[in-house]
């Protein structure tokens, strides 16, 4: 064969992998979920935004990559930590919080038990074998999770929709799903129904508990061509034994003080502290530590607890900083740490209906 043929036929295989390349991700395009729906003030008729719209996030190949080279990742290590802790079956009087670990929370009040953010798996990435794993268990074991007829889904980054946790529990449990606009799909695809979306400020009611879709800071992808194309939410549960505020994922912002202003002072407020290093990269996605305090005194909340934190690598904070630097702030603020829990792996506390008393159970 001479130089010419081989220099053709190189040509001829480049085009034909460029070709399928395109096909490819033009296949993907295609099959990426689309919202209809008129447009609002955080969704333009095919992207979701923040409110403001400049705080709105779209990151970038270039930030990721400069985040990449100059990555200066803190300290993580594996921990065998877990006691596994069995929940009562249901709570008629007052309200149980189980944390599982990272998002994912057992709500149990009202007579209802209510999941956020469900997540076993051993990564948070869509495939098993790469992509950030776990540095401990999670505090529960799914199979010990009393009957779920809930599940609050806050957007659809995979440490926060994952998939096969969310068919397990669909087929042990059938709850009803509940998500931001744009995200039935998703669980659609993987043979789940069930599935209400909600947009922000809308209300759904179950039994005697109201869920109310609150705004957040954040952003949402999960493939090549989905960026904002599906909402993120926190959500605030409503029941006789006060407001109880899941943030999700958020940066910091305005919503804050408007959810408190307009659903109430939270019983209890649920905000993420880990993932906020480095700054520059994370600060309107990520709430760091100092403002999950300053979050916690806009909302007025009787008490806090801190989640999304030393389960998974996904900052440059390590493993035990969120923590660290939280009491840090709390004493800075003059808050007392027994007003901002920051619970073990599998921690459960009970709060007392009538608001006066509070007994902590750990999962020990």
């Amino acid at each position: 064969m001479t130089a010419k043929h081989r220099w053709s036929r190189r040509l001829i295989v480049t085009a034909v992998g460029v070709a399928l390349v395109f096909v490819a991700l033009r296949a993907l395009a295609l099959l990426t979920p689309v919202h209809q729906g008129p447009a609002s003030s955080h969704f333009d008729g095919k992207h979701f935004s923040n409110v403001p719209v400049e705080d709105s996030i779209k990151k970038s190949f270039f930030e990721i990559l400069r985040w990449s080279i100059t990555r200066e990742p803190g300290f993580w290590a594996e921990r065998r930590d877990t006691v596994y802790y069995s929940p009562p079956r249901n709570i008629s009087d007052g309200l149980r919080v189980t944390f599982v670990n990272h998002a994912t929370v057992l709500i149990q009040t009202g007579g209802v038990n209510i999941l956020t953010d469900p997540m076993w798996s051993k990564r948070a990435s869509p495939v098993g074998w790469m992509g950030p794993a776990r540095f401990r268990d999670p505090g529960m074991r799914i199979a010990d999770l009393p009957p779920i007829d809930a599940v609050l889904i806050s957007h659809n980054h995979y440490d926060h929709m994952d998939m096969p946790s969310i068919v397990k529990i669909a087929e042990m449990h059938d709850p009803q799903f509940y998500v931001p606009l744009g995200n039935a799909r998703y669980l659609e695809r993987a043979g789940v129904d069930n599935v209400m979306e909600l947009d922000w400020w809308q209300t759904a009611t179950l039994n005697r508990v109201e869920l109310h879709a609150v705004p957040a800071q954040h952003w949402s992808r999960r493939g090549v061509y989905d960026t904002n194309r599906a909402l993120w939410a926190g959500y605030v549960i409503m029941s006789d034994s006060g407001p109880v505020y899941f943030a999700g994922d958020s940066g910091m912002g305005g919503h804050f003080a408007e959810i408190s202003a307009r659903l109430g002072r939270p019983r209890l407020a649920l905000f993420p502290i880990g993932a906020y290093l480095p700054r520059w990269f994370m600060a309107k996605q990520h709430i760091d530590p100092a403002e999950a305090v300053f979050a916690h005194v806009l909302m007025d909340a009787e008490e806090s607890m801190a989640i999304h934190f030393g389960t998974f690598r996904l900052g440059d904070d390590g493993q035990d900083q969120a923590v660290r630097d939280l009491y840090f702030a709390l004493r800075r603020a003059e808050i007392p740490a027994a007003q901002f829990w920051i619970p073990g792996n599998g921690d459960s506390r009970f709060f007392e209906s009538n608001n006066e008393s509070v007994a902590s159970i750990a999962a020990r």
